[in-house]
């Protein structure tokens, strides 16, 4: 009696089983396929109908090298193989061809299928369509190739392990003899690259490092190395994906700016909004008589000898976007001083933040001496001018003077002569 309850619930066990297994094929999105020893298809569910555009009639009973490209018709006749001998597939990526005659990239697993007795009968794969991820891979790779910067993909080891054109451009070599070497002999400073490809491993990026590429002909390309560790699903770090961004017509783009900045006979100096000098150029270091390391990290402010008439035009700067021709006096460290226009702008970085001041100082030390000694001149000149204008007058009154002297003398003498005839007349 206990027995046969036994065997009844065994009975429905299985039962319930199978329906569940039946249910699963019936149900699932990938590709179940059943087929015997020789590839004989024995079960074919709804997902592979519409993998493979065959109805579930027209593959009983059908091989399943039906499904296998040109060139591949042996493929599963060497894995059924493989499960007759009790040995295992692994799982494995190949193409396959649908009824229309296009092909599709997919994955397959193949278990073994066992009678009762444990013995392989057949064997069962479950077909994975990999057209969507394979479009995706090729649009990623396509962007990948596409890109301007040298990509490459680096084992934990430092191996290459993948590299896009850019990189065999600006190495001159090609893909696949890149593949498997040393990521840092790409560089003309193999330590420094391999000790940041390392800080990427410890920190999990490298943002702006510079480095310079070396081509197999000689040519270098200097670059900034970017880079940060891929992970697998469950998080465990499989390498580094690295960057590198060929910054040589940037880099003598800054240059020649550079050689214009430090040519200037103007001070020329970059401040935080801190009010701290973040660059200056060798005018500045002339003027002030303090080398630029020095200077950089200084009050901006105590470059003159005003402190806080410099700070409130800087501040206005700030407020207004700009200053225009302000006198102020620069002191060198020997007590010399240089008057100079002040003139300032703020610079900003991409997203219009302002980042701080540039400012340039022009010396009028010699313009204001000429002006003032032209002036002094002038003074000179009109003193002597008036000193003129009084001889000037002095002389006009002293000659009219004199004539009115002279007009009185005049009179007197033909007034004496006039008395002497009347007196000769009386006689």
């Amino acid at each position: 009696m206990k027995t046969g309850a036994h065997a009844v619930s065994a009975d429905r066990k299985a039962l319930e089983n199978s329906r569940l297994l039946a249910a699963i094929i019936e149900h699932s999105n990938d590709a179940i396929i059943a087929k015997t020893l020789d590839g004989t298809i024995t079960c074919w569910n709804p997902a592979a109908a519409k993998m493979y555009g065959y109805c579930e009639g027209e593959m009983l009973g059908a091989s399943i090298d039906l499904l296998s490209p040109q060139g591949r018709t042996q493929e599963f006749t060497s894995i059924l193989a493989r499960i007759r001998a009790g040995l295992d597939v692994e799982q494995f990526e190949t193409r396959r061809v649908r009824k229309d005659g296009t092909a599709l990239p997919v994955q397959i697993t193949v278990s073994p299928i066992r009678d009762e007795a444990g013995a392989v009968v057949g064997a069962s794969s479950i077909t994975r369509d990999l057209t969507k991820e394979t479009h995706a891979f090729d649009a990623a790779r396509s962007m990948i190739e596409s890109s301007m910067d040298s990509l490459v993909a680096i084992s934990p080891e430092g191996l290459i392990t993948d590299a896009n054109t850019a990189t065999v451009k600006v190495t001159g070599i090609a893909r696949a003899q890149l593949i498997g070497t040393a990521f840092s002999q790409c560089f003309t400073e193999p330590e420094n690259a391999d000790r940041i490809y390392q800080m990427v491993f410890d920190q999990g990026m490298a943002v702006d490092y510079p480095l310079t590429m070396r081509h197999r002909d000689g040519a270098l390309t200097e670059v900034l190395y970017n880079a940060s560790v891929y992970r697998d699903g469950a998080g465990k770090v499989l390498g580094v994906f690295a960057a590198a961004r060929d910054v040589t017509d940037a880099r003598q783009a800054f240059e020649s700016a550079r050689s214009m900045i430090e040519s200037s006979l103007d001070s020329l100096v970059a401040i935080s909004p801190g009010g701290l000098i973040t660059d200056a150029n060798a005018a500045t270091v002339r003027v002030t008589g303090i080398g630029r390391a020095h200077l950089i990290g200084t009050a901006f402010s105590e470059c003159f000898t005003e402190p806080a008439k410099a700070n409130a035009i800087y501040q206005q700067v700030f407020a207004q976007g700009m200053a225009v021709d302000y006198p102020l006096t620069m002191r060198h460290r020997d007590g010399t001083l240089t008057e100079v226009l002040y003139n300032a702008s703020v610079y900003r970085d991409t997203g219009g933040k302002v980042l701080g001041v540039f400012a340039a100082a022009r010396d009028v030390t010699e313009q204001n001496h000429a002006r003032a000694e032209i002036a002094s001149q002038r003074v000179n000149e009109l003193d002597r001018l008036a000193e003129l204008e009084r001889f000037q007058r002095l002389t006009v009154g002293r000659e009219l003077k004199m004539i009115e002297l002279k007009k009185e003398n005049e009179y007197l003498r033909r007034f004496a002569a006039g008395e002497s005839g009347d007196h000769h007349g009386a006689r």
